[in-house]
């Protein structure tokens, strides 16, 4: 049925449709609506689960941890400095190959404080095991949660899962998106059905001590598990546009066919970038919409014949003075032998709007570079020329 949405009410939607078992959550600003819908889910009768109130974010990972250690099938939320108080846990989950599902809502991190929109929360935890999804609009998130469970849950792969959605742009702002049927999502999203669970008729140790001989096996082990998570993120679209009519693939690839410059990035970001693009010949857009693991094949073939590729990001690797994904699509390339040159444009920082004016303006940057005229390897779109 088709409803006129916040992205915060589709994903509570999405989470009540995969009948979960165990809800723990703290507030946090942009992410407070959707475990607000999902408690009234609860309150109503909707929703068959445990709603669990904790005093912090570190918490809710916490239990988190311990129901779906026990057989459940668990959700939270957060964002911003929410998920970076999971930081600890976060390792915890994935080591313990635990499918917990979570929603983050992309907020910047302080200081200053600031409750508006860019990546580098997540962008953060990048290492920590967790498969990471990227959405655009409020139906790929509301779809995204549903083939999360998926993933998360073969026994291929048991890692837990991450769904990015840009705070505010998309979890406060309505869309018209198509909500399956129960009965339709049932019939895709199987029973969790662990291998190894906590039960007192017949115990098992979880999370032992990981001694120097055994510990980095462990972690090549879960390495492995993220290589094929990349083919099971696949397989599960596949199989999802084949039943609900709808597939996004590993990455979205827009009027790439012998482009000359190529923009690539991530979340809603994508939809303005379409809009410029299409007032320009031989330009194109790549939205990745995996970034762990990296579908680092699918990215190379997108921009193999490309001159340049500009990577817009809202994120910043202090220090390196670059977006931590323009280093990715570096390395994507050297690995590869292209010799496609990558540029980086910082850009949406706390929230900063990205305008039509500064995409473009990265275009002729991208076209400057491609002609081999000499610019800058990093540029930062919208800043105001004077800082106080």
């Amino acid at each position: 049925m088709r409803e006129m949405l916040h992205g915060s009410k589709a994903v509570a939607k999405a989470v009540k449709l995969c009948d979960v078992d165990v809800v723990a959550a703290y507030p946090i600003t942009p992410q407070t609506p959707i475990v607000e819908y999902i408690a009234q889910m609860v309150a109503d009768g909707e929703l068959r689960a445990e709603y669990i109130m904790v005093e912090s974010e570190h918490t809710a990972m916490s239990a988190c941890i311990g129901a779906s250690a026990t057989g459940a099938r668990t959700f939270t939320a957060t964002s911003s400095q929410g998920l970076a108080y999971m930081h600890e846990v976060l390792f915890i989950a994935s080591g313990m190959r635990l499918p917990i599902v979570m929603v983050n809502a992309n907020r910047a991190l302080s200081a200053p404080i600031n409750i508006w929109n860019d990546q580098s929360d997540s962008i953060a935890e990048r290492d920590s095991g967790w498969v990471q999804i990227y959405v655009e609009t409020n139906q790929e998130a509301l779809d995204s949660v549903i083939q999360a469970y998926r993933i998360a849950e073969d026994k291929e792969v048991l890692l837990p899962v991450m769904v990015c959605m840009d705070g505010f742009v998309l979890t406060h702002t309505m869309e018209p998106v198509d909500v399956p049927s129960q009965e339709e999502v049932s019939g895709f999203i199987p029973p969790f059905e662990p291998e190894l669970k906590l039960d007192p008729e017949q115990p098992v140790t979880m999370g032992a001590l990981g001694e120097p001989q055994w510990y980095m096996e462990f972690r090549k082990q879960q390495d492995e598990a993220m290589e094929r998570a990349l083919e099971k993120v696949k397989e599960v679209d596949l199989e999802f546009a084949r039943t609900f009519g709808r597939g996004y693939g590993l990455i979205e690839e827009y009027k790439t066919e012998d482009a000359e410059v190529v923009l690539l990035t991530m979340g809603s970001l994508a939809g303005t970038i379409k809009d410029v693009v299409d007032r320009y010949e031989g330009v194109g857009l790549v939205r990745l919409r995996l970034y762990r693991p990296l579908p680092v094949e699918e990215i190379a073939r997108a921009i193999g014949n490309a001159a340049v590729v500009g990577v817009l990001e809202k994120d910043i690797a202090l220090g390196l003075g670059e977006g931590a994904l323009c280093t990715e699509v570096k390395k994507v390339c050297y690995d590869r032998g292209l010799e496609t040159r990558v540029l980086s444009f910082v850009c949406g920082l706390g929230g900063r709007d990205v305008r039509m004016e500064d995409v473009e303006h990265a275009i002729e940057v991208c076209r400057r570079a491609a002609k081999g005229e000499k610019v800058s390897p990093t540029t930062w779109l919208g800043l105001r020329e004077a800082v106080p």
